[in-house]
């Protein structure tokens, strides 16, 4: 059999990527090789915004990091400062109104802004405001903030941002800049990921550790939930809008969507990834051949399972990294086929294999049930599917495009139920004590899992819960 194209490299999409510099020179630069670093977390959109001190200049498209920033247009975007963002559409959509970061001009100081996350009330503080008289030039909810700081321009940013935050409720890690400060922030919950590098005499922010390495950045610290780190001349300046904070980092940045070179409130992505492997073969053990992992974030627990396991790793299944996301063609239909990823199976390595099949999450199951078909076809004698996490039962409203429970295969069957849908000889997901095991028993949010969750869901309640699940 040959290649099988995917709609989508993966059945979750991430949310977004966001980083920052301040006092560095050829802020762009930096900015760009840092948003190449997190391409993986959003392949829609990306933009930069830099400042010369007096002025905020921008750019953004559709498209991904090398695509909108060639040679040519970073030499344009002068600055010692820099935010940037690159966008997998969640809250409000594509299209390039969305794009961000969001560059704002006003009679009390010009600042950008660009977001990773999501707000759970934003159509109630939408509504409220727009009652109040904003006019929002975009569908996304990270416009919300930029409207609640201008609601008072009497008093200091750094207060206006303090009061605007309160009323956020959420999953968020936003970068504001202005002229001359950078202020990075997080959600009270820390469900989204921030961390703070200093490279010679400025300093840097990202939501992974990896774009801090990608420009030799030191870390430094990650910004804790509920802080607001203000950047100037004079340094780090650390302030809270909230003293109601708890660390619930999202379960799915070690799971799914951060870099394996990533370091996460001290834990390697990699590291975990494959203690979650380890811990799978112990709790659900099979006679097989090979163990083959789902590229790319599947690899590492694949890893693992196959240490722990004594089962031969092999490469059974091959990415084609260069079927890239496209943006130029005219049409919705063009664009669509240009985003389609491959995966090649190694028939010589699968073919008459009792193959032990490692991903990490099922969540539509159209993915896992085309690759089972994949090996199938490729003369695998048996398909034995195990999954490094839970099984993922409820909505995430905090960044994550599973928003209705019809989307999730495991919230209307159990395990048996799904094996028989996939088509696996056999299927087994780990334990939610041995998820917590893999993450060094660190407190994470795994309302997906579990349908605990650690905000109010305000409108997104009735809009998941069609067939009365809450």
């Amino acid at each position: 059999m040959g290649e099988i194209n995917l709609l989508y490299e993966r059945e979750l999409h991430e949310e977004c990527g966001v980083f920052g510099v301040f006092n560095c020179p050829k802020a762009s630069e930096l900015t760009y090789y840092g948003l190449h670093a997190l391409q993986h977390r959003g392949q829609e959109g990306c933009g930069i915004v830099v400042s010369d001190t007096e002025k905020l200049t921008g750019v953004k498209n559709e498209g991904n990091v090398r695509f909108v920033f060639p040679e040519s247009v970073l030499k344009k975007l002068s600055g010692i400062h820099a935010i940037g963002h690159v966008r997998y559409s969640t809250t409000g959509g594509g299209g390039i109104l969305n794009v961000q970061p969001f560059l704002f001009r006003h009679g009390d100081g010009d600042f950008a802004l660009c977001h990773n996350g999501n707000i759970v009330n934003s159509q109630v503080l939408k509504q409220n405001l727009e009652r109040k008289g904003s006019i929002f030039q975009s569908s996304s909810d990270s416009e919300i903030l930029a409207h609640l700081i201008y609601q008072d321009s009497r008093v200091k940013r750094i207060a206006a941002i303090k009061e605007a935050l309160i009323y956020l409720e959420g999953a968020f890690a936003f970068l504001v800049l202005t002229n001359d400060r950078l202020y990075a922030m997080r959600d009270r919950h820390g469900l989204r990921p921030l961390s703070i590098g200093q490279l010679e005499n400025g300093y840097v922010v990202a939501s992974e550790t990896c774009a801090l390495d990608a420009i030799g950045a030191t870390f430094v610290r990650d910004i804790l939930p509920g802080e607001i780190v203000t950047i100037d001349k004079d340094g780090l300046h650390s302030d809270f809008y909230s003293k109601d904070t708890q660390s619930k980092i999202c379960a799915m940045e070690y799971i799914y969507f951060s870099r394996p070179d990533s370091d996460i409130l001290g834990l390697n992505v990699h590291r975990s990834r494959k203690e979650a492997g380890r811990l799978l073969a112990k709790e659900s053990p099979v006679e097989a051949d090979i163990v083959i992992g789902v590229p790319d974030s599947s690899l590492s627990a694949a890893y693992g399972y196959a240490e722990a396991s004594g089962i031969p790793y092999e490469m059974g299944l091959i990415k084609n990294r260069y079927v890239g996301r496209t943006f130029i063609e005219p049409s919705p239909a063009l664009r669509e086929k240009g985003v389609k990823m491959k995966l090649s199976p190694l028939r010589s390595i699968i073919q008459g294999k009792r193959v032990v099949l490692i991903d990490d999450s099922i969540v539509r199951g159209t993915t896992s049930m085309k690759i089972v078909e994949m090996l199938r076809q490729c003369g695998a004698k048996e398909i034995h599917m195990r999954i490094a996490s839970p099984a993922i039962i409820a909505p995430c409203f905090y960044g994550v495009d599973t928003s209705t429970y019809e989307e999730l295969l495991s919230a209307f069957n159990d395990v048996e139920a799904v094996r028989q849908i996939i088509k696996t000889d056999s299927l087994a997901f780990l334990s939610m004590e041995g998820l917590k095991e893999a993450l060094g028993q660190r407190d994470f949010c795994a309302a997906c899992f579990t349908k605990q969750y650690p905000t109010h869901l305000y409108e997104h309640i009735e809009n998941a819960n069609k067939d009365g699940k809450f």
